[in-house]
């Protein structure tokens, strides 16, 4: 009779930014590359089953005989968070958000739950981090003191899913992922195991039940979500909430979705009586504009499926030093030093001796190169002491020769530039023919960084 083999506990090191397991510490993580990564874990040594002894939980079927009927969606008020996921709450969905401490993660999730309790059906509300008399006092501030939504303060895993399992919510967040543990595990909450362990859970509960399950991920102090990378490949959504505490607006940015499109945003604004959706982002954002100042320009971008309208502002400042600042904020650094490269290069304009700003208004980071014209444009307007004329929005990427490229959905970023009012857009020469520009809009084709400077500033750029 074989002998059945005892369990017995040991010691592996797993890396927190890509999930590897190595049997020794190590300064740097073999699989990955990053630094200072592993963390010791002790974990219990079972005996493996053979693939033999595993069953079968599953068959599989025809393509043919597969339904792809559409996917249900439960609609919520909250339009803007609506549109991230694209286009409401998918039944047995898990979406992970993250975002930087007092950002507003749990105010926002706090009125989805609510309002999912209000239109769709029972909500949960776990907390492993607040009491529940704390999340009373928020509810009351934001005006939902008598609501119906269930709340349960727990951190054992195991005693949440027994409470989905009696309750049957049709929604449940989970605040947060790194305060949840199992007991099964010996490793402390908040380690790599412990969190891929409860996301596996909770996304075996959402499958098998049809709940949306929300959870709550910490970030690092670079900004990006806390715990193994497996995390966001076990859930199906990951979003992030951006923004500076500082600025009323947060931005809710898609970065993954299986169940709509990625790089969605929806826009709010964070008030006394919490999260207010901004449902035209770009009249917010240029509502303090100041008309006639040197350095300041309008760019067209997409997030996702939406153009968006923002104010693009540089300032040019002789210097004595020998090495010139650099600063951006909301844009990209690498493509500002590419865009001071064709300034001085093509356009012989002396920033060598200048510190350069560039801000992006409302706390908004842009990522789509086709706000490079307006960057360029507008720290040439702030280098040469002209104003742009304020009826001008740009549109354009810069290439290293000083051109103007072509960007995608320029008749989509016309029409929002004229719904609010811009009378002449400056795009790239190379892109395709608008068929049908909107009333009221004078479309202005460049080739150049060059040529758009000869076009909105009227004179050519000089020394």
């Amino acid at each position: 009779m074989a002998r059945k083999a005892a369990s017995r506990l040991k010691t592996r090191y797993v890396c927190a930014a890509c999930g590897s397991v190595q049997l020794r510490w190590s300064g740097r993580c073999p699989e990955c590359g990053e630094w200072n990564t592993l963390v010791e874990e002790v974990v219990e040594d079972r005996p493996s089953l053979s693939s033999a002894a595993l069953p079968s939980t599953s068959k599989p079927q025809p393509l043919a005989e597969i339904r792809a009927d559409a996917l249900q969606r439960w609609p919520l008020p909250l339009g803007e968070f609506s549109r991230v996921l694209g286009g409401g709450i998918v039944p047995g969905s898990l979406v992970l958000i993250g975002g930087d401490p007092g950002i507003g993660k749990s105010t926002l999730l706090l009125q989805t739950a609510v309002l999912a309790a209000q239109h769709i059906g029972t909500a949960l509300y776990v907390s492993g981090e607040e009491s529940a008399q704390q999340i009373k006092m928020r509810a009351e501030r934001l005006g939902f003191g008598s609501s119906d939504l269930l709340l349960l303060t727990e951190t054992n895993l195991d005693a949440v899913i027994q409470v989905i399992e009696s309750v049957q919510p049709r929604v449940c967040v989970v605040d947060s992922i790194q305060t949840m543990y199992v007991d099964a595990l010996e490793s402390s909450p908040g380690t790599v195991t412990q969190v891929r362990e409860c996301a596996q859970r909770l996304q075996t509960v959402a499958k098998a039940r049809n709940i949306a399950i929300f959870i709550v991920g910490h970030v690092t102090k670079e900004g990006t979500l806390a715990g193994p990378k497996v995390l966001e490949h076990i859930v199906d959504t990951v979003l992030q909430l951006e923004g500076d505490r500082f600025h009323a607006f947060r931005i809710l940015r898609s970065l993954k979705n299986r169940f709509g499109a990625t790089s969605e945003v929806g826009v709010f604004e964070m008030t006394g009586e919490g999260m207010r959706e901004v449902t035209n982002p770009s009249e917010a954002f240029l509502a303090e504009r100041v008309a006639h100042v040197p350095g300041s320009t309008v760019a067209v971008t997409m997030e996702g499926t939406r153009p968006l309208l923002v104010e693009v502002q540089a300032l040019t400042s002789p210097t004595q030093a020998p090495l010139p600042r650099r600063t951006a904020n909301g844009f990209d650094y690498n493509r500002l030093f590419l865009l001071l490269a064709v300034l001085s290069a093509r356009l012989r304009f002396n920033l060598n001796a200048r510190d350069v700003f560039v801000n992006i208004v409302g706390g908004l980071t842009i990522e789509e190169p086709a706000a490079d014209l307006a960057a360029a444009v507008a720290i040439a307007s702030a280098y040469l002491g002209k104003p742009v004329p304020p009826e001008v929005a740009l549109i354009g990427e810069v290439g290293l020769s000083g051109e103007v490229r072509s960007v995608s959905q320029i008749s989509q970023r016309l029409h929002e530039a004229a719904k609010l009012g811009f009378s002449r857009c400056v795009i790239p020469k190379t892109a395709r023919k608008v068929e049908s520009p909107p009333a009221g809009m004078r479309v202005l084709p460049v080739r150049s960084v060059g040529e758009a400077l000869d076009m909105v500033l009227n004179g050519a750029p000089q020394q």
